[in-house]
């Protein structure tokens, strides 16, 4: 193996963890009007806030139901979390509206 692929190798390797998979689920009125969710890329190192940027500029309807001024809880792998967790390759994110008791 020369020096040259032994690079191309290591460059090989760095690009797969440049990146993460998260799948997102919608739940409740965010279900009925975005889907039950997707499947998106983001750089390794993203964030839940990143993920929900992203998903801002996904569409007019998007930015409307997932703005930063409408309150919208999040849980990340079945637990609930804040924005600055950080996402793991696989992770799942789930966003909802508040829910309240009858």
């Amino acid at each position: 193996m020369t020096a040259g692929q032994r690079q191309a190798g290591v460059q090989a390797q760095v690009q797969v963890q440049v990146q993460v998979q998260v799948q997102v689920r919608y739940f409740a009125s965010l279900r009925e009007a975005l889907g039950a969710g997707q499947s998106v890329a983001l750089p390794a190192g993203s964030t839940v806030a990143t993920l929900r940027d992203h998903l801002l500029a996904c569409s007019p309807r998007h930015a409307e139901l997932l703005a930063r001024g409408r309150a919208v809880r999040c849980a990340l792998d079945q637990q609930m979390t804040d924005e600055s967790a950080l996402l793991k390759d696989g992770a799942e994110v789930a966003f909802f509206p508040p829910v309240t008791g009858g």
